[in-house]
This record gives structure tokens, sequence and C-alpha cells, in this order.
């Protein structure tokens, strides 16, 4: 299911920002592209997605921008001042002595990294990964409201047609016994009447497809109840696509009638369409 979603936060350390984006994809695939400051979050972010995301290939980026003027180093002056006054100390006995400043920046411990807090800028990065979280989850909702539309919709395609076939079967069923006895009279004159009457009823039942149709519509019972729950139901969906195409698959080779199998096709043609949209479906 596509989602997007991000956000900013400031910091004392500058501005994090955070990006969330997913396409379809059968499991969940998350890629985590992090600054080094927060390398160490990495297991907490996965643990936090895959809390709320079960399905989907999705990319989370963190940055993290320097506030104006941010350098990340800073000058120990107490130590330069203490190197001065060393240097004004000798340099009577070394009046040769002249001090380059890159010289100077490498002296152990003149530059030090700036202080900061990696615990504060790791709570402030989680909130914000939270937030966004957050709206990334409401934009797959409203995307999940409308494949779930689209669905449905077809359902009731699927029901309509169903029971479009079941008013054809006791026409199509008759007829299809006339034309069975009129070829077994032609075939069995003499024969045992009973027989026939056997063969014709054993004829008849292969072409019986009330099992499929109360099957179809138990399924359809079911796909709607599956709807109405609250957790991710796409591997419940993959499942109930099978037993919807395995049903229109029978229900299709029984058919002795043009109205029967345009109606099997028909039906695949709408499951294929709803198995397309339950691959996005969490």
């Amino acid at each position: 299911m596509t989602a997007y979603a991000s956000g900013e936060r400031t910091t004392d350390r500058g501005t994090l920002g955070c990006e969330m984006r997913a396409v379809n994809h059968r499991f969940l695939e998350l890629g985590a592209r992090l600054p080094e400051e927060l390398r160490a979050l990495e297991p907490a972010i996965r643990e936090r997605v895959s809390a709320r995301v079960s399905r989907g290939k999705v990319d989370l980026v963190l940055r993290l921008r320097p506030a104006e003027g941010e350098g990340g180093l800073v000058v120990d002056d107490a130590l330069v001042d203490r190197l001065a006054q060393l240097a004004i100390a000798l340099s009577a006995r070394f009046p040769g002595m002249h001090t380059q400043f890159v010289d100077l920046l490498q002296y152990p411990g003149v530059l030090q990294s700036r202080a900061a807090d990696p615990a504060a800028l790791q709570a402030e990065a989680l909130a914000l990964v939270d937030a966004v979280l957050a709206d990334f989850v409401v934009a797959r909702e409203r995307e999940g409201a409308q494949l779930v539309a689209a669905i449905l919709e077809r359902v009731d395609g699927i029901e309509r047609i169903a029971a479009e076939v079941r008013t054809l079967v006791p026409a199509i069923r008759a007829g299809q016994r006339a034309k069975l006895e009129a070829r077994l009279a032609e075939l069995a004159q003499g024969a045992d009447p009973a027989r026939v009457e056997q063969e014709l009823v054993l004829s008849l039942q292969k072409l019986d497809v009330d099992e499929e149709l109360d099957r179809l519509a138990s399924h359809v019972v079911e796909i709607r109840r599956v709807f109405t729950q609250k957790q991710p139901v796409g591997r419940r969906l993959d499942f109930l696509l099978q037993e919807f195409n395995r049903e229109a698959n029978t229900l299709g080779s029984k058919s002795v009638d043009a109205r029967t199998s345009n109606a099997a096709v028909e039906l695949k043609v709408l499951i294929d369409q709803i198995r397309e949209q339950v691959q996005n479906i969490e």
C-alpha cells in the first residue's frame, strides 16, 4: 500500500527531518537511512515501524541538518591561553621560535567536539519518528478505505452473478434432462428403464452446481466479515481469493450452457481484480 509522510523537529544540534514512503509489497520490507549520530536508533525504529505496519516496502530516512554556524568543533580557550603564556615565557630562550596556526590547532585538546547530549538527541529523533509514523499510518488507512470500497463493489458483483446463475439452474437442468432423455431414448431402445433413469440421474448430478453457488455465497459473507476486523487481514484475504477462484473454476468446468460459461468468466475477472487489490491490503 502506497503512502507518504514527513516531518521536522528543531533541536539544539540542528533540525531533524524524517520521511517515510511505501510502495506495495507482499511482506514488510523496511529500509532505514540514519545519520551517523543516530545509527544506534535503528533497532528501536524498526521495532516501532513493525509494530504498526505489517505489509509494504517502506523507506524511512532520518536527517540531521546542523544549525546555522554549527561547526561541530570548539576551541579550548583556556588551553590556548596556557600555551600562549608558555610561548611568551620561552621566547627569550628560543628567539627564532614561530608557531603556525595549523600546528596550534593540531595540538592535542585545542580543538574539541561541541558538547552535546546524545540521549537528548536520540529522544528527539524517536519522538519525530513516532509523529511521522502516526501520519504515515493515517495515510495508509485512508488509502485502505478506498481499496476496501473498490473490493466490496466487486464482491457485490460476484454475489449478483451467483444469484443470476442460481435462477438459471432449474431451466438449464430441465433442458439438459430433456436432451439426455431424448439421446438415451435413441441409444437405448429396449434397455431397462430403471438403468436409463439411473444414467440420467448420474449425468445430471455431474452438472449440479448448487454446492459451488452455496460456497460462493459463504465466501461473500466471510470476506465482508473480514473487513470489519481491526487487525491485518491481507493473509486471510489471500486465502479467501483462492477459494473464490476454485468455485469459479468448478462452475466453469461443469457448465453446459453459454450463460453459465459467461458467468464463470465474469466471476474470474472480478476475482482477479480483487486479487490485485488485495496485494495492497495490510
